[in-house]
């Protein structure tokens, strides 16, 4: 609390921490701060989100093992390794089962990491609606950057330079074993229908 801004009647103050949603101290402390906060997760296809993860280890340390090897407890048996954090992330029902104890779905909104790139405008909506505050971030805000692969935001009213992701994101992925993607894909599907039960909400990640 002490390190976040002043905040004036019907002004909200926002703050994002990626490791918040796979703590698990998280959920109590945050609660025991200010239980009417509302809590805004991006997900994405957790097979994705592996890959990515790694890329971005692999960019500071390009002595790691490949990603087949980290992924599998036994290659032959084809037993996936859910002790490593890249693909332990990804079991989101896992971690949200954490968050339920302390707050209600109510208060808990799930923005899909495809349609923010695929609709960028379309999400920011949601979020609006869902913090409670005009529609004000729409289409004109946001233009695809080609190079980069993904939307950059940009201040219609402003003439300065728009705002793109830094250099750590929409890196190229290293090309994994299909075979390995296969095995994942199958992992994962059991936990991402639990997670679409638990939310209501289907992300059609198969």
């Amino acid at each position: 609390r002490s390190v976040m801004p002043k905040t004036l009647e019907g002004q909200i103050t926002m703050e994002k921490t990626p490791s918040y949603f796979v703590t698990n101290e998280a959920p109590k402390r945050i609660h025991s701060m200010a239980k009417d906060t509302k809590l805004i997760v991006v997900v994405r296809n957790p097979v994705t989100r592996a890959i990515s993860d790694y890329t971005q280890t692999l960019s500071k340390k390009p002595e790691i093992p490949t990603f087949e090897v980290l992924a599998f407890k036994n290659r032959t048996l084809g037993l996936i390794d859910a002790s490593w954090s890249a693909i332990r992330i990804g079991i989101y029902a896992l971690h949200l089962e954490n968050w339920l104890q302390y707050f209600p779905l109510s208060q808990i909104h799930f923005v899909s990491g495809e349609r923010l790139i695929t609709d960028p405008a379309g999400e920011m909506a949601k979020v609006q609606d869902f913090l409670g505050l005009k529609r004000i971030v729409t289409e004109k805000h946001f233009y695809f950057n080609k190079t980069k692969g993904f939307p950059c935001l940009k201040k219609p009213e402003d003439s300065s330079a728009p705002r793109c992701l830094g250099k750590s994101k929409g890196r190229t992925h290293p090309k994994i074993d299909p075979d390995v993607i296969h095995r994942l894909r199958k992992f994962y599907k059991p936990f991402n229908v639990m997670f679409y039960q638990m939310i209501g909400q289907d992300f059609q990640w198969e």
